[in-house]
């Protein structure tokens, strides 16, 4: 009898023992499976955060609107899985906050202008709507923003295509060939003066005086010997192409839609450039001893 109440004894403490490591063994491996789920939400929040402040970042380095900027950033992080995202936005800086599940994540990148492209502007737009059609994950939609590259053209197109269009102008102003043939190649190798002293990374204020300069003081040069039926429409026409329209246009669309602090920045500095091209017509002038624009 004691033999038999021995065993079930053992029996008991054994099923006991076994009960508690099992139980042991399952809130720690619920412990260990929570906390890795934990860990990989919150590097997934943290990865959509980091996509949808560089796709801001890029579409407000290349000119895009204010507002493109923030609804692209919205509609990605939305279509990524985070409840909301804040985007700010300054001249200098782009501030992004993505909220979800009561916890938000806040990052800040400084913008840097690399110039007007719409090529990088449509391309980031495609990316966003493959997200929202689930034709791309997070990782390969970040992999496509890696590998954007902004197009750029041949630059000696560019030297003739600037010609071309400024002594366009100049036709449409009612220039003859002889007008049209000396803005052509004023303006010719003031966009190749450009290039070169871009190329330099000199401040966009001296880029600008120094190209209206090279541009008005060869096309100044029929003003100032009378060449051609109407001398003046070569000295405007040959300066068209520091006229900053993008910037301008896009100032104005952003105080129209509310984002008057990026507005009043894409504004100044429009009318800093412009103020340099003024000064760089003026110095022309004044070398070549030109008192009016008609003569």
């Amino acid at each position: 009898m004691r033999l038999e109440n021995t065993e079930v004894l053992t029996w008991i403490i054994g099923a006991v023992i076994f009960s508690v490591f099992f139980i042991h063994r399952s809130i720690i491996s619920n412990v260990y499976f929570n906390k890795s789920a934990e860990i990989w939400i919150r590097n997934t929040k943290r990865a959509v955060t980091r996509i949808c402040v560089e796709t801001a970042l890029l579409l407000l380095q290349h000119g895009a609107e204010s507002a493109v900027v923030v609804q692209m950033a919205q509609r990605l992080g939305v279509a990524l899985g985070i409840e909301s995202v804040e985007c700010a936005l300054t001249a200098n800086a782009v501030l992004l906050t993505t909220l979800s599940k009561q916890h938000c994540i806040t990052t800040v990148r400084k913008n840097v202008d690399k110039g007007i492209n719409m090529q990088i502007v449509t391309d980031v737009q495609h990316i966003v709507v493959a997200v929202e059609h689930h034709l791309y994950d997070l990782s390969m939609a970040q992999k496509k923003l890696d590998k954007l590259k902004p197009l750029k053209y041949n630059r000696y197109l560019v030297v003739f295509m600037i010609g071309l269009s400024c002594a366009s102008f100049a036709h449409l102003s009612g220039g003859d060939i002889t007008i049209c043939a000396i803005t052509f190649i004023a303006s010719a190798i003031a966009m190749f003066v450009r290039q070169e002293i871009s190329k330099r990374h000199y401040n966009p204020l001296i880029v600008f005086a120094i190209t209206a300069f090279v541009a008005s003081l060869i096309s100044g040069v029929s003003l100032k010997y009378s060449l051609g039926n109407d001398p003046h429409i070569a000295l405007a026409s040959s300066v068209l192409l520091l006229v900053p329209g993008f910037p301008l246009i896009n100032s104005l669309a952003d105080i129209l839609k509310g984002y008057v602090n990026m507005g009043i920045g894409r504004w100044t500095i429009a009318t800093v450039l412009t103020f340099g091209a003024c000064l760089g017509i003026v110095f022309a002038l004044d070398l070549l001893n030109i008192v009016s624009w008609v003569g």
